[in-house]
């Protein structure tokens, strides 16, 4: 199973730089996607078919707010459910969370909040993190395997950024969220499915556009593919791909040893 996690920045921007000439080479199984930045109904005027790849059952959360976050899952099985949503409506009224549930399996496209553009916002990434913490530990109490794909905005470690020690102050390598990540894989049991078969340095997700930090490779981490405890014996391998660019975000490619039920 190859599952594909993206933070496209805008869907039809990446569109327009050949995401979707790129995709179905992939042979992914799930596509699963941050940062649409688009309403359904917008996609739908185009009139192009690529926001729907053949073969793939596709979803889309949209934001409320026009042209703002977003997530939509493509996958090559029919879900048999499909879940918008946690139950927070500050999240949810954002396109945050989108689950595609099967019966031994569900598969989670997130787009966790930034905190970077100011105190308000960082205030709101708080919330999330006390929030959402509590829905991943409901999960672990299913009886089913989660993997949860997107971009957690939080590098975990000083091996997940380039220049760690100026960034200790800086929303998304905050001491309080790092301790909160540590958690959700020490004490709740989270696998950073990434770090099982990659330990190597400067693997990173996200550039900033300022100065040449995707030539020089001066990123982040910060997308990640989380899975519960029952997947850590199936990962297989994870890549980063970097060959073509298609937002400030990098697709992380993972394969599983894994089969779903149906």
């Amino acid at each position: 199973m190859r599952v594909i996690s993206v933070n496209t920045n805008g869907i039809r921007a990446a569109a327009r730089k050949g995401f979707f000439d790129w995709l179905p080479r992939q042979r992914a199984d799930f596509i699963c996607i941050q940062e649409t930045k688009a309403q359904v109904d917008q996609l739908e005027q185009l009139d192009q078919p690529l926001f729907h790849p053949k073969r793939y059952f596709c979803s889309y959360f949209d934001a409320l707010k026009k042209g703002y976050s977003g997530t939509a899952i493509y996958s090559r099985e029919k879900p048999l459910q499909v879940i918008r949503g946690f139950g927070q409506s500050e999240f949810d009224n954002e396109g945050r969370y989108l689950e595609y549930r099967y019966k031994n399996l569900s598969v989670i496209s997130l787009y966790a909040p930034s905190g970077s553009s100011g105190d308000h916002r960082q205030e709101s990434k708080w919330r999330f993190m006390d929030s959402f913490m509590l829905h991943l530990q409901a999960l672990r109490r299913k009886r089913r395997e989660f993997i949860i794909c997107g971009d957690w905005n939080i590098a975990h470690q000083n091996i997940d950024l380039k220049n760690w020690r100026s960034n200790q102050k800086n929303s998304g390598f905050l001491p309080e969220e790092r301790a909160w990540l540590s958690d959700l894989f020490d004490r709740v049991g989270y696998v950073d499915a990434f770090r099982v078969v990659e330990p190597r340095a400067e693997q990173y997700t996200w550039w900033s556009n300022r100065g040449q930090s995707w030539d020089k490779n001066v990123g982040w981490r910060i997308d990640y593919q989380i899975v519960t405890p029952g997947l850590k014996d199936c990962i297989q391998s994870a890549r980063v791909y970097r060959d073509k660019r298609f937002s400030d975000h990098a697709p992380l490619i993972m394969d599983y040893d894994l089969e779903l039920s149906q």
